[in-house]
This record gives structure tokens, C-alpha cells and sequence, in this order.
């Protein structure tokens, strides 16, 4: 399965949490879990009452790809259009991975939009390719309006 084993095993779930919004609170925390290596999934959701929320996963470990492969350790859902895909090697203007992908997962929530953000670990090599590339973050926007939640079921 996509993003579930590196060469250690299996990629678990370390902890979970939910955020109200994009604030210094989420950086910060994705800046933590980053800088130690672990990895990320992150996705909006949606109340019933219209409140807006961040589903936060930090993992045991980044995935690997290799270099030629699209970065991408999270699978595509069937249905949802993938309108874009952002990753991290696009930063500009010296902002860091992780404001950066924050900047691109703001701009896309608040046209309403499904915005779901992982990390990885893209290889320089295509055999034998764990252990050696750059870190990314990579922000996938469907065209999709941000789901109920299961809190919000």
C-alpha cells in the first residue's frame, strides 16, 4: 500500500490531533514533527455547524520515493479531480517547507476547497533509494468541497 512501509517496516501512526485553523500553533507543530524526522498527513474538515478544522497524523517515519518518481506517498482517492499538487522544491520568496505549504494549503481552504498535505522523502537514487534525498512536503487540492469530518458526523 502507498506510503505504508520503508525499509524498517511498517509506517504507523505516532499520534493524532485537530487544529481550529491555520495559525503559529499548527507551524509550529509541523516544524517540530518535521525537524525530527517524522512524517506528516494533514487534511481539512468540515462541521456540520460550517466550522473549519485541521486533522493532523504525525507517522513513525517519512516514506522514500525514488528520483523519478511523482512525490507522492499518499494515494489519489477515486473520484475527487486533483486540481494541483504543490511540493515543497517549489518554495519561493525563502520561506521554509512548511510555511510554505501552509501559505499554499490557506490560499486552497479558503476557496472551500479539500486540501490534504504529506511528507516525504524524495531519493537521489532509483535502486536502493531509502536513506538519501530531501525531505518535502507536497499539498494535493481537489476539486472537492472540504468533507464532513468524523466529529462532525
Amino acid at each position: 500500500m502507498l506510503g505504508a512501509y520503508t525499509e524498517c517496516g511498517l509506517v504507523e501512526v505516532v499520534r493524532e490531533a485537530f487544529f481550529g485553523g491555520i495559525d503559529d500553533e499548527i507551524e509550529e507543530y509541523l516544524e517540530g514533527a518535521y525537524t525530527i524526522g517524522l512524517g506528516i498527513r494533514m487534511s481539512n474538515e468540515r462541521e456540520r455547524r460550517g466550522a473549519v478544522g485541521w486533522v493532523v497524523q504525525l507517522l513513525t517515519d517519512e516514506v522514500s520515493v525514488p528520483a523519478s518518481a511523482e512525490p507522492r506517498t499518499w494515494a489519489v482517492p477515486a473520484g475527487p479531480k486533483l486540481v494541483r499538487t504543490w511540493t515543497s522544491r517549489q518554495c519561493a520568496d525563502g520561506v521554509g517547507p512548511v510555511r510554505g505549504a501552509l501559505h499554499v494549503t490557506l490560499d486552497a481552504a479558503a476557496q472551500g476547497r479539500w486540501v490534504r498535505v504529506h511528507t516525504l522523502l524524495h531519493s537521489r537514487y532509483e535502486v536502493d533509494f531509502e536513506g538519501s534525498g530531501t525531505s518535502e512536503f507536497v499539498v494535493d487540492v481537489f476539486d472537492a468541497p472540504i468533507p464532513l469530518g468524523r466529529t462532525g458526523e
